[in-house]
């Protein structure tokens, strides 16, 4: 290992055989650091043992490196990136609160949870639930079964309807199986069934089981589960419809919103999740005694759609194999159309198959060659150059081009990093890319994905017509370099795509290559829509189901179709959207017979591909793209984009068609490409953030380690997923350093939500400000509730519009953008103008409506876990307080934690640097897309939900600007160095690196103290603080040594929380609470784009700095050193709820509100201000009721 530059003849490290080949990059890189050389260089030699290290290392460390050379002259070069350094200081206000608490409750040296709890020797507090025995077997004799049965069967001889509908039954191809499915899952406690599309499995396995068991007068305990609330629900009354019955009776349904039935009923549809929290209940003694109480009382469990191996499906088959042996009486059915049955079956021990034979009509195939010539005309030609824009030269690539195409494969096959790579060949007319070879070693972008495995990418390339044949400068090919590198998936998928024989005409191949020059990477909905037109147009009768990825595609064709003269008639034309985050009354219009000569268009993700029959569909219109969350473990980053369907669920699209008669599927991707696709989509296990899959992991095992579980499961994620989702749990206290369950955890693992979250719910009432941290909480389960208009003039108002709700909490968020229309809905909605509201705001009332159940639900868990009382308005008193509600969404989205850094020139955007160094824009409907436009020298922070990779690049579409003083409270990590001030010739700060420690290290005791090491020995030193290693801030020793008293009495006061939510804090804990939520109130928005003094103007009876600690009330704490008993009573008004005596009554609310009359409209047209605003009458004080 080399070192340029070295300082003082330093010395070159080596790695030795019994060190670890990481830690010794690692200490050789902190060496690097601490120095004051520019350069470190790793030589050949060194990189033989560590070089795909390295470069992830550096990652992590925030530095930047380089590989230069090959064979024996290869080297990687390292470099230090230089922090942006913001100033981090206290109001004069903070600082009076922080005098205050201190004076009176001064830190404790080895201060802990213990030291401020006290010796609190009570055993946690036990709440008691609300029983719910839905899932227990119906107390039923066999007298009372035999009845039952025999009036249902009498039921189904002498009612007209019922006996119609048996016959029907009767019909599907499945009846005959029967017998055969009752007497196998009788002698076998796993079975499989597979059927084609419209067997009726769904729907007649569930009643062949209810059947068989009633016969035999044995009450039974059916549960059918399925991945979302829609199949569940409307399986349920397709069921009870066949019986001649209504929801709630014999079938029932559970799902988190909603349930119907009880334990009277003896089948039950419910979700996936919903059947895996009965699995994981809460708390530990509870969960294993609840659990075999539940297990003992079921007798069939179904699990249905298998094939879409969702994380919740994958972890319950799981659970279900190691429980199975203890309970011998239970069935375990596993059911869907496409699926590697043989591989299911060897999971559970060769378990037996019955596959029921297919669709009874056929279906007719149409792929994108076909579809071209169908609506290619001179009128409506769609490849039309003055329509597309398409010409029929080949675009050349230009030296910057080819410079770039170099260093994306350069990088992907020597780091990994393939990004760059794939956003290179995401750009439209990128035909060209992918059959493009590095000028040097001859690697094509299929040659490096191939070789290193990647076999969705390369299924991508390969349909958008890569060539495999081309060979690299040492004569390899891609499936050569795919068999080098045991790559066996990704070299079947080439090899098979060589060996089909695809034959098109000269004019199809034509009209393919023209059309996908600019249409290969996304949904194109011109072309949809001159498909739609044509079907319309040569037919009349039969409803078309279009299946698209995600809500942006279905929220772009409703708008295309409504500009469309054609389908602007609703008479003509019903137009239904269906999506996952839509309400059920909404959803189950798709069922429902539109008017005569009126034709039905769904519009729809891929919740209609499964479980549902929609009856009357004979079109099918495949996109052949899907949404897809993936997630990068090395990065740590999880992203959304849309990704190619698999074979198997493209069989399931077309199954969609001729449910009822024959019918059309058109594909809108080439025959070619459909050969290419891969059989199944990735497992969710394999692609996703596993937070939640490894603490209910936790949960259900606490002696048993997190990777050794999942270990066990069909496909097992990669141990860089769960290693990063430990850290989490451990960063937010679910777990130790041992991985063991923490009490903290076992109290998060009640509510049904993100550990994060729940973490941020518990913040949220300590620093009283829970109402819109319910919404934050269960807006992610929602889709956008601000509607997009199509016209230009429209959605200039409905941007202004949004923005003006962001107002009311600071402006630039477009989180709180939601918590403001929420609020203002709501009063809008008990005033009875819900409708003018919503459409003078552009908030879809359907959103809104789900979002306030969801919220309830949640505040009932809540509740039930004993963190709130029922009475909730003594949790939100601080709920407009836009400092400590930022804080609050802080502490929701951390560590999605990003730097905006302004335009590089004019007309460009601006871009946000995340924590692995990646550079990603801002989203045009971002809030904050405007203003960072005209950022200059700032670099502000923001905090973001996600990451979105689009054909467009990647890009974050929902952010807020944020402070440094909420992160520094909720961050997982501060280190602390001195601050070196230095001339650089622009009055800047220049960081010297020496020193940094971790800010709890006691450095003023350490013997032989050098400089560095005495940064925190004296209040008014300056220093640089860093958080979690890539975010710098210029401070004062004091305020950072009181804030960080503050961290840890916040970590107490959560403990404190959850082990006894129905006590009050003790009185530091109380009183720092409130001090913090002073300070968050004062500083929260300090080093943000919005001006404090202007928010007044939106926030009726509230101006900045006005918390309920006034200036006044911190001069108690100085009335004595040591709190006596009474006084303690006083500082238990923290600002979190604590008992139920500090509400006030409905006749004390009454009287304030008649002391603050109602003033004129300011901004909301009174949905948010004055009397209607979110938070009640204009003047209303911040502060807690005293009492007397």
């Amino acid at each position: 290992m080399v070192k340029k530059k070295p300082k003082n003849g330093g010395q070159k490290p080596k790695f030795t055989a019994v060190e670890n080949v990481g830690s010794a990059i690692k200490k050789a890189l902190r060496r690097f650091s601490s120095s004051n050389d520019e350069v470190f260089t790793f030589n050949a030699d060194d990189l033989k043992r560590g070089y795909s290290l390295v470069h992830r290392i550096c990652q992590e460390m925030h530095m930047i490196s380089k590989s230069s050379g090959h064979g024996d002259q290869l080297r990687v070069s390292v470099y230090k990136s230089k922090p942006q350094m913001d100033t981090m200081k206290f109001s004069e206000k903070s600082k009076n609160v922080f005098d205050d608490l201190f004076s009176t409750y001064p830190p404790v040296d080895g201060e802990s949870g213990e030291a401020t709890t006290g010796e609190h020797k009570k055993k946690a507090d036990k709440q008691r639930r609300k029983k719910d025995d839905i899932l227990f077997r119906p107390s039923m004799s066999k007298e009372e079964i035999t009845k039952k049965w025999e009036s249902y069967t009498d039921r189904v001889k002498s009612v007209a309807n019922l006996k119609k509908i048996s016959e029907e039954r009767s019909k599907l191809s499945i009846a005959s199986f029967q017998d055969v499915i009752t007497s196998t899952v009788k002698s076998h406690q796993v079975v499989i069934i597979t059927g084609e599309t419209g067997c009726g499995k769904t729907t007649q396995v569930p009643q062949f089981l209810l059947d068989y068991m009633w016969g035999k007068g044995e009450a039974c305990k059916i549960v059918c589960t399925h991945p979302r609330q829609i199949s569940a629900m409307s399986v349920a009354e397709r069921i009870s419809y066949e019986r001649g019955e209504n929801v709630g009776s014999d079938i029932g349904y559970k799902t988190w919103l909603d349930s119907h039935g009880g334990r009277h009923s003896s089948v039950i549809l419910c979700t996936t999740r919903s059947l895996l929290r009965v699995l994981i209940p809460e708390g530990l003694e509870a969960s294993e005694k609840r659990r075999k109480k539940v297990l003992s009382n079921l007798t069939h469990i179904i699990v249905d759609e298998v094939h879409e191996r969702d994380c919740c499906t994958d972890f319950i088959l799981t659970i279900l194999r190691s429980l199975l042996p203890s309970y011998p009486h239970l069935r375990l059915i596993l059911m869907s159309a496409t699926i590697s049955a043989k591989r299911f079956s060897r999971y559970f021990g060769v378990c037996p198959i019955i596959d029921v034979p297919g669709i009874t009509f056929p279906v007719k195939n149409f792929y994108l060659e076909d579809v071209l010539s169908i609506v290619k005309s001179q009128k409506e030609n769609h490849l039309d150059d003055k329509i597309m824009g398409v010409s029929d030269e080949v675009r050349e690539l230009t030296e910057e081009d080819k410079l770039a195409l170099d260093e994306a494969i350069h990088t992907a096959w020597l780091n990994d990093e393939f990004d760059p790579l794939l956003e290179l060949v995401a750009k439209p007319g990128s035909s060209q890319i992918f059959n493009y070879q590095h000028s040097v070693t001859g690697l094509t972008p299929l040659m490096v994905l191939a070789g290193k495995g990647r076999v969705s990418d390369v299924c991508m390339l390969l349909s958008f017509g890569a060539i495999c044949e081309l060979r690299a400068k040492d004569g390899t090919t891609a499936l050569e370099l795919a068999e080098r590198g045991d790559q066996k998936e990704t070299a079947k998928a080439i090899r098979e795509h060589l060996e089909s024989s695809i034959s098109n005409s000269k004019e199809e191949q034509r009209l393919i290559d023209t059309y996908l020059e600019k249409n290969s990477n996304s949904v194109d909905i011109t072309l949809l829509e001159q498909l739609l037109e044509k079907i319309c147009r040569d037919s009349k009768e039969g409803a078309i189901l279009v299946c698209l990825p995600g809500w942006n595609e279905i929220c772009k064709t409703l708008d295309r179709l409504s500009d469309n003269p054609l389908f602007k008639d609703a008479s003509n034309f019903l137009i239904i959207p269906v999506h996952s985050t839509l309400p059920y009354k909404m959803q189950k219009k798709v069922f429902s017979q539109p008017p005569p000569g009126c034709r039905k268009i769904i519009l729809s993700s891929n919740i209609a591909e499964t479980a549902i029959t929609i009856d009357d569909v004979v079109y099918v219109i495949d996109s052949g793209w899907n949404e897809e969350k993936s997630y990068d473990p090395y990065n740590n980053v999880s992203t959304f984009q849309l990704s190619l369907i698999s074979k198997a669920c493209a069989k399931q699209r077309e199954g969609r068609a001729g449910r009822c008669q024959p019918g059309i599927c058109y594909h809108l991707y080439s025959k070619s490409r459909a050969s290419s696709l891969p059989d199944f989509q990735v497992p969710e296990i394999k692609r996703m953030p596993l937070e939640e899959l490894c603490f209910q992991a936790k949960l259900l095992a606490p002696n048993r380690g997190i990777e050794r579980f999942l270990r066990k499961t069909l496909d097992p994620p990669v141990l860089d997923t769960i290693g990063n989702a430990i850290l989490v749990l451990q960063d937010i206290g679910a777990l130790s350093q041992d991985e063991r369950l923490t009490e903290l955890g076992e109290k998060l693992g009640s509510l049904p939500v993100h550990p994060v979250t729940s973490k941020m719910l518990i913040f949220a009432i300590l620093m009283n400000c829970l109402d819109p941290a319910l919404t934050l909480a269960c807006v992610s389960d929602c889709k956008d509730p601000f509607t997009h208009p199509t016209l230009p003039s429209a959605r200039r108002i409905a941007d202004a519009a949004k923005a003006e709700l962001a107002s009311l909490y600071g402006g630039h968020s477009d989180q709180l953008a939601v918590v403001a229309a929420f609020d203002c809905w709501k009063n809008a909605e008990e005033r009875g103008q819900e409708s003018l509201f919503c459409s003078k705001y552009y908030i879809s009332r359907s959103t809104m409506s789900k979002l306030s159940c969801m919220r309830k639900q949640l505040k009932m868990e809540l509740v039930q876990n004993g963190f709130m009382p029922k009475d909730s308005s003594t949790c939100s008193l601080n709920a407009r307080d836009p400092g400590v509600l930022h804080a609050v969404l802080v502490a929701g989205l951390y560590p999605m934690v990003g730097r905006l850094r302004p335009p590089l020139m004019k007309g460009r955007r601006a871009v946000v640097v995340t924590r692995s160094r990646g550079k990603v824009l801002l989203h045009r409907q971002s809030l904050n897309f405007e203003p960072s436009l005209k950022l200059t020298d700032r670099h502000p922070l923001i905090v973001f939900d996600k990451i979105t990779r689009g054909d467009r690049g990647t890009d974050i579409r929902k952010c807020t600007v944020v402070g440094p003083v909420p992160l520094l409270i909720v961050a997982k990590e501060i280190a602390v160095g001195p601050a070196k001030e230095k001339d650089n010739g622009k009055g800047g700060i220049e960081n010297d690196h020496d020193g940094i420690d971790e800010i709890g290290v006691d450095v003023e005791n350490k013997s032989n103290q050098q400089p560095e090491e005495m940064v925190m020995s004296s209040p008014d030193n300056s220093v640089t603080v860093v958080v979690d290693g890539w975010l710098h801030f210029l401070s004062k020793a004091l305020d950072i040594a009181q804030l960080y008293c503050l961290r840890d009495r916040l970590s107490s006061a959560i403990l404190f929380k959850v082990k006894h939510p129905n006590e009050a804090l003790p009185p530091v804990l109380g009183a720092s609470m409130q001090a913090l939520a002073s300070i968050l109130s004062y500083d929260g928005l300090s080093g943000t784009m919005v001006n404090p003094t202007d928010i007044s103007r939106f926030l009726p009876g509230r101006s900045t700095g006005t918390h309920k600690m006034s200036r006044r009330e911190p001069k108690r704490f100085k009335r004595r050193k040591r709190p006596q008993k009474q006084d303690a009573t006083r500082q238990q008004r923290a600002p979190e709820c604590n008992t139920h005596k500090q509400s006030k009554s409905p006749k004390e609310q009454k009287a304030a509100k008649q002391q603050n009359p109602p003033s004129g409209d300011l901004s909301l047209n009174g949905y948010g201000s004055s009397v209607y605003g979110p938070y009640g009458t204009r003047g209303t004080s911040l502060k807690r009721p005293r009492g007397n």
